[in-house]
């Protein structure tokens, strides 16, 4: 075979090809619908993807005889140095079927993060754990979903071939209408709210920003405490508030309030896969008003929970247990009266078994499983 030459990007040719690599490797996969060229390259970008003010990403492509045929990230983020010395991350990790090319990658990206002062890689995070995580190892013919990767069946044995082990697996979740149910009957729900304690509200969109950040801030504090968790900056805060509002509707967002006091929240977004399905990442000229159309008439059948959460001080308390169950109930109606048929959780680290339990007590089925892993780099 001819020899495999990794490069660095440097310049918006590369970058134009490490965005349309996956195009042409998954064309035709089930399971697979290319993400929008300009929000891919938003998020590569230093200028306009806040997570580079706290950190440093080379992104890399591979060729063989003139033609690209790999491509993979390196990144080292300052907030997780603090918390977790001596890691590095490597992400947006695709391929040809070809163990050779992908151990030029890794070799390329630990090479990179070695150089760095990293003495251990993981991933795949492109580029963290607030974007896509993991590496599609089941359910590769399901449904295609808002930020989460898709990457062929035979990646993950070539990853492995190439000296990275499991780290962690992360879990995604279907709940479909017929069979979302509440966790309790009605009557023990209502009494649950009667005396005014407990109060869940929608998204108020005359306070938008305000919202916004209270759910973030919420987010930031439910899970401090968990595995490969990054806080969201304030910027990142106020960069997600801007990309997420066209796709909100402030009915299928539930905050839920103990006596005033913003406790936990839920997420409920439009999978904007569904809507770019026929696009190939192509917005401009005429896909843009297809796109508002689609989201403005309600013709999406399905959707995510990229967020959920309820601040510590009340975990592991009665009330705490109540929130999540009456969250999801206070979801239903408006989940239900937009037409919405399904809904993916994710994604839920494989062994969080409490939040696994209010999930599939509410109907939620496991059908994707996405893997990080990790290697040394001594």
């Amino acid at each position: 075979m001819s020899k495999i030459d990794v490069l660095p990007v440097t310049d918006k040719a590369g970058v134009k090809a490490f965005i349309a690599l996956p195009k042409r490797l998954y064309r035709g996969h089930k399971g697979y619908v290319a993400p929008l060229d300009m929000e891919r390259g938003e998020v590569l970008s230093p200028q306009k993807n806040p997570y580079f003010t706290h950190a440093e990403a080379q992104l890399f492509i591979a060729k063989r005889d003139g033609k690209v045929v790999g491509r993979i990230s390196a990144q080292i983020c300052r907030l997780e140095q603090k918390l977790r010395p001596g890691t590095g991350h490597f992400g947006w990790i695709d391929a040809e079927d070809d163990p050779e090319i992908f151990k030029a990658l890794i070799d390329a990206a630990g090479n990179w993060l070695r150089q760095r002062g990293a003495t251990r890689m993981l991933g795949p995070l492109s580029f963290c754990t607030n974007e896509e995580t993991g590496l599609l190892v089941e359910g590769f013919d399901t449904l295609p979903m808002l930020m989460m990767p898709y990457h062929a069946p035979y990646t993950g044995k070539n990853v492995e071939t190439s000296g990275l082990v499991k780290l962690k697996d992360v879990v995604a979740y279907d709940l479909d209408k017929t069979a979302y149910k509440p966790m309790g009957s009605s009557r023990m729900l209502d009494k649950m709210q009667s005396d005014g304690t407990i109060r869940m509200r929608g998204l108020d969109m005359k306070n938008y920003a305000r919202d916004l950040s209270v759910i973030l801030d919420i987010f930031n504090d439910a899970w401090a405490e968990n595995w490969g968790m990054i806080p969201f900056t304030a910027d990142e805060i106020a960069a997600a508030a801007k990309s997420m509002k066209p796709l909100i509707d402030p009915d299928l967002v539930v905050i839920a309030e103990v006596k005033g006091e913003p406790a936990g929240m839920l997420v409920c977004l439009p999978n904007l896969m569904e809507a770019v399905r026929d696009f190939n990442g192509n917005l401009l000229p005429f896909n843009l008003v297809k796109l508002l159309w689609r989201l403005k008439a309600n013709k999406l059948k399905t959707s995510r929970i990229p967020l959920m959460g309820i601040r510590r001080k009340h975990h592991g308390s009665v009330l705490g247990a109540t929130l999540l169950p009456l969250m999801f109930d206070r979801l239903k109606t408006p989940f239900l009266k937009r037409g919405l048929e399904r809904v993916e959780m994710s994604w839920i680290l494989e062994d969080n078994l409490p939040m696994r339990r209010v999930i599939e007590g509410v109907g939620g089925k496991s059908y994707k499983t996405y893997r990080i892993y990790e290697k040394a780099l001594a």
